[in-house]
């Protein structure tokens, strides 16, 4: 059993994360801008909190084994989570990615390609900033997890496959559900495998 702080605990990735630790014994303090969103589960503490204060942020995650962000990277900025996570003194941070990072060829990203969807473009964007910046930090051990294309409401299967920077895909398409997605996080929590990288996780 550990203990979990999770920031972005009542949104579509970060409620199913917020479960799957839950359920499998883990102690979570749970923060949210609106924690009255957030489930009450077993072994979880609902507290409010805001992205674009670090130090208060930083007070809320001291005292824990790992911190999990799971927030939009355009409402948020990940130097100022970064620092506040490097200023409590928790050594291990997890971050749910995002898929416009991936390749689908060495040296082409997903995000790059033309027919990219507009609407997401600045939040892929940000999410591949975000990974140049862990890519660069000293201090931390973290670990990004980016989700396959479509990352969306489902079962949880516990059958899928896991890659390293490459987009996964099969003949359905590239797709996770935010369940499994969920799964393949705490399990990297409870037996790391990627340490200061980046994988992917899809079916």
């Amino acid at each position: 059993m550990a203990k979990i702080a999770l920031i972005g605990a009542s949104g579509n990735a970060g409620s199913r994360i917020l479960k799957e630790l839950s359920d499998r014994g883990h102690e979570v303090t749970a923060i949210a801008r609106h924690p009255e969103k957030i489930a009450t589960l077993r072994g979880v503490v609902a507290k409010t909190g805001d992205v674009f204060d670090g130090e208060a942020l930083a007070a809320l995650l001291r005292g824990h084994d790992a911190v999990i962000s799971s927030v939009h990277f355009t409402a948020s900025d990940p130097k100022t989570l970064i620092e506040a996570v490097r200023a409590s003194g928790v050594p291990r941070y997890l971050v749910v990615g995002g898929a416009g990072s991936l390749e689908i060829a060495p040296g082409q990203r997903v995000v790059d390609l033309p027919d990219f969807p507009a609407a997401y473009k600045a939040e892929a964007t940000k999410g591949a900033e975000f990974l140049d910046l862990l890519k660069h930090e000293k201090e931390l051990d973290w670990t990004f997890l980016s989700p396959s294309a479509e990352f969306v409401p489902g079962d949880r299967t516990g059958k899928f496959r896991i890659g390293k920077d490459s987009l996964l895909s099969n003949e359905a398409g590239s797709r996770i559900s935010f369940e499994d997605y969920a799964v393949a996080l705490v399990d990297e929590i409870e037996k790391p495998q990627h340490s200061r990288q980046r994988f992917t996780v899809g079916y």
